[in-house]
């Protein structure tokens, strides 16, 4: 895979911002796959509201996001109505966020958030621009990835290294079972992947996640019973083939 931009590609314009859009999304056009079937990606017609690319094959969308710097705890997006409207009508594409070098314009790390990962608690509105601004009163939104767990950070390339293809897109597809839960339900699978991957083991108890229980009644306030609420999150992995019972009150990451 070659990491480096076709700088010729920016001669004509004169916008830095638009010399790394033009730049940076033909260079995925070239160089990258789709993660959900491994087909070649494709530009979408200029200001498509959706996305920047897609898969011809299996139909996946994609966004993108360049920066010269490296992930953070978020990503600056665009409009919060736009986004908020996305998720709720499931329309929100993957989002590469592409981390590039400006000395060299060469790649350092790409990577996918997957669709399945979005929810609306994890979009952050931005405060309006005040009243002197060209688009005054408008509204922006940030995603907050801190939130997202580690299994919805895929790297294609991490620190200057291609990662392998065919694991990349065995761990996208392998998480495809989020799409089939939708607003609420998505978001306590999210919160108890997420306190699973904090355990750091591929075996834990029921009492290990219930050590949890504080954090999770911050984030889902209006639940009285935390507890059982984790134990039914637990059998729908368990169901979809996340994870396996071992003994009662005792399971494996599979």
């Amino acid at each position: 895979m070659n990491l480096i931009f076709d700088t010729n590609l920016a001669l004509d314009y004169h916008s830095n911002t638009q010399k790394i859009r033009i730049m940076s999304e033909n260079w995925v056009v070239d160089n990258v796959y789709c993660v959900r079937c491994g087909s070649k990606l494709n530009h979408f017609e200029n200001n498509k509201p959706v996305g920047d690319m897609f898969c011809e094959n299996c139909k996946e969308e994609f966004e993108l996001k360049s920066n010269k710097a490296k992930l953070g705890k978020k990503i600056v997006d665009g409009a919060y109505s736009t986004m908020i409207e996305k998720i709720e009508n499931d329309d929100i594409p993957n989002f590469f966020y592409l981390n590039y070098s400006i000395m060299d314009y060469k790649v350092k790390n790409l990577l996918i958030i997957p669709k399945h990962y979005f929810t609306k608690e994890i979009i952050i509105k931005r405060p309006p621009l005040s009243e002197t601004a060209r688009r005054a009163g408008w509204i922006g939104c940030n995603i907050d990835v801190s939130s997202i767990p580690k299994s919805g950070m895929l790297y294609i390339i991490k620190n200057g290294q291609e990662e392998n293809k065919n694991m990349v897109i065995k761990n996208y597809n392998k998480m495809l079972f989020l799409r089939k839960s939708k607003g609420e339900l998505r978001g306590w699978l999210l919160d108890i992947l997420k306190c699973i991957e904090s355990l750091d083991k591929k075996e834990f108890t029921l009492n290990e996640i219930y050590s949890f229980e504080k954090f999770l009644k911050l984030k889902h306030p209006n639940n009285n019973n935390i507890q059982a609420k984790i134990r039914q999150q637990l059998q729908i992995l368990r169901d979809y083939g996340y994870l396996s019972f071992t003994n009662r009150g005792e399971y494996r990451l599979l």
